[in-house]
């Protein structure tokens, strides 16, 4: 069993000590943690948590660090719609299901379409909030790119609203971080906005 790891900070417990987490909370919802079904169930969900949150191992400024010159003078907006994501919000640890729009006006340098999609899910693998992520991933961009503008809409349906609470079902939330050109220039935002076009209630 390996020792007590500190990660930014923070000093993680142990493999031994989540699992020993997970047996106390089977025990307060009442139920028995020793009865066959849940016998393994502290290392199941030991291991799932370590892919829920792994966005928290990863730098998605690293993730940007690579970027293309030889683009041809290209200088129109580039847009990835629809990127599906799954997170956890971190008041009640419910999934936050939904897509991502990422949207950018480069300035020389552009980057790995792959590359957008993969910062969305570095932060949507961590403790979230829905306005924050929006800000995060928009910033991230802009920081390390240096782009002209940059645009992020997020639409997602909250199970800490449809699984308790409120018990609501069938609406989704929707967010939006316009930074630089997409925020000062009516033209690029409503660019922006058609690229990405009509939200679909079903893709929530």
């Amino acid at each position: 069993m390996k020792d007590n790891v500190k990660h930014q900070g923070i000093v993680k417990p142990t493999q031994k000590e989540a699992e020993d987490a997970v047996r106390t909370l089977l025990r307060w919802a009442g139920d028995d943690p020793e009865r066959e079904g849940l016998l393994d169930t502290p290392k199941r969900v030991a291991k799932s948590y370590k892919e829920f949150f792994r966005g928290y191992e990863e730098d998605p400024r690293q993730t940007l660090s690579r970027t293309f010159e030889e683009v041809c003078g290209y200088d129109e907006m580039i847009v990835l719609r629809d990127i599906p994501f799954e997170s956890h919000c971190e008041h009640h640890m419910a999934p936050i299901i939904g897509r991502a729009h990422v949207g950018y006006l480069p300035d020389q340098r552009v980057v790995g379409i792959s590359k957008l999609a993969r910062v969305v899910e570095t932060y949507a693998k961590r403790l979230q909030v829905q306005e924050k992520m929006t800000a995060q991933i928009a910033d991230c961009i802009q920081e390390v790119l240096e782009p002209l503008g940059v645009g992020v809409i997020i639409q997602a349906t909250h199970e800490c609203m449809s699984t308790r609470g409120v018990h609501t079902h069938g609406v989704s939330m929707v967010t939006s971080r316009m930074v630089g050109a997409f925020r000062k220039d009516d033209k690029t935002r409503r660019e922006f906005l058609a690229v990405v076009g009509t939200f679909d209630s079903h893709k929530g």
